[in-house]
């Protein structure tokens, strides 16, 4: 077995965790970034994993036994550049976790446009309280774990299965090196308009991973997706249990206090007791259930499970509470899953004020694919402020829909500024972006409490 890996593009959260893996596989893991700093470089400092900030060529006098490629990284990377002249192994992280780990795992894969993360969460956690002692990689920090990727002696492993391309040198989507035993298929939309021309182009992704689910396998897919449905079509080899509306795994309504029932082929087979909100979160359930009980657990043990399930960090996670105004962080980055998000808050909420902040930070978002439908995903706020610095298309005219409700600012300290003055006793506040946003979550905070 190699003993040096060396990661290119190790501060991302995946490969973060590939080498958390690789640590714990009894490799020496160094690695480089230009985004060395909290929290990642402390979790890896924290694993003994030697950060080096930058991508300067010396670092091929390091000479791993294999470098390993993030697709953070690109031709004209001055370490990128050596490695090929000199000739030297590389590989990509998928590759590496595939070959490396994965090989002789039972596989749960949870790919999706949306519910990526807080799916392999709850399936991650329903097979750790079956006592399976799962490993995982997910694409986040999971509430009810210290940690975001973790290697077993066991035989399953959960890992979040993204349809963004592996590396420069493998234009496939990341999914299709693990080989999934149990495939959950959550939903298919448009995204990453920077690598894909079109829906069909990312249909045809999908499709290759159902290739590559055995027979003896199963497919866990979304029978209200109309673009899975599809995909499907193009042939499938393994059984599929779909979930939603008149499905094999429906749930019922929610009571006032957030739980449900969830039926299977018609029997009812538990309530999730739980405080997450909406009905995406209840579809993520299903998912989740259905994928456990292909691995052994069965359904009332899995809805037990969920009943203590925490959440993710960054899916609506508390941030506070300042004169009287409640801050929650969202990951939302999507118009589907922006409305996802409002919805299920005004449903628990009913009357009470809520104020949307969103920063359009993806790359589609900023190429100004989906502004179309922005209007309508914020429909459920109150107010919707948008920070529009940077962004190819005019934000204020997309937002037109929304009147006076839609607020577009430019600068992060006047939308500090008109937050701290707009913010009344009783708001709930939801902070929207892929990224830091520049700390406005801690910095709102702060200065609510202050009484600025």
């Amino acid at each position: 077995m190699p003993s040096h890996l060396h990661i290119l593009g190790v501060c991302g959260t995946f490969m973060g965790g590939i080498a958390a893996i690789a640590k714990a596989a009894g490799y020496r893991v160094t690695g480089c970034d230009t985004n060395v700093y909290p929290p990642m470089s402390d979790q890896l400092a924290a694993l003994g994993v030697d950060l080096i900030e930058g991508y300067e060529s010396r670092q091929i006098a390091l000479a791993p036994d294999v470098w390993v490629v993030g697709n953070v990284v690109t031709r004209g990377n001055p370490l990128m550049e050596a490695i090929l002249d000199r000739g030297d192994r590389f590989i990509s992280g998928p590759q590496w976790l595939a070959e490396q780990v994965l090989h002789d795992k039972w596989v749960l894969a949870v790919a999706g446009t949306h519910g990526k993360t807080t799916v392999a969460s709850m399936l991650a956690w329903i097979l750790e309280r079956a006592g399976r002692e799962p490993g995982f990689l997910i694409g986040g920090v999971p509430l009810d774990f210290p940690v975001s990727a973790r290697l077993t002696g066991a035989k399953h492993f959960v890992i979040e299965a993204d349809e963004y391309d592996t590396a420069f040198f493998d234009k496939r989507s990341k999914f299709v090196h693990y080989r999934p035993r149990t495939a959950i298929l959550n939903n298919l939309e448009f995204d990453h308009a920077d690598i894909f021309s079109d829906l069909v182009a990312i249909e045809r992704q999908f499709h290759h991973l159902v290739r590559i689910v055995p027979r003896s396998g199963l497919i866990v897919a979304n029978g209200r997706d109309d673009a899975l449905r599809r995909v499907l079509a193009m042939g499938c080899w393994t059984p599929v249990e779909a979930f939603g509306d008149e499905a094999d795994w429906m749930a019922g309504k929610p009571g006032a206090d957030g739980g449900f029932e969830i039926a299977w082929q018609g029997r009812a087979v538990g309530r999730v007791a739980w405080s997450l909100l909406g009905a995406h979160n209840r579809q993520n359930a299903l998912a989740a259930v259905a994928a456990a009980r292909h691995a052994g657990v069965a359904p009332a043990q899995a809805i037990a499970a969920l009943s203590t399930f925490a959440g993710v960090k960054r899916r609506m996670e508390l941030r506070g509470q300042a004169r009287g105004v409640t801050l929650y962080d969202d990951f939302a980055h999507h118009p589907t899953a922006i409305r996802a998000t409002l919805e299920g808050l005004r449903q628990r909420l009913g009357g009470a004020r809520i104020v949307a902040v969103l920063e359009p930070r993806s790359n589609t978002m900023k190429l100004g694919m989906m502004k179309d439908a922005l209007a309508s995903s914020l429909a459920a706020a109150d107010v919707a402020y948008v920070y529009d610095a940077q962004l190819g298309w005019d934000a204020a005219q997309a937002l037109r829909p929304l009147g006076a409700r839609a607020r577009c600012v430019g600068d992060l300290e006047a939308l500090l500024a008109m937050l701290a003055e707009d913010a009344r006793a009783g708001d709930q506040v939801v902070i929207m972006s892929n990224g830091s946003f520049g700390g406005l979550h801690r910095r709102l905070l702060e200065r609510l409490g202050s009484g600025a």
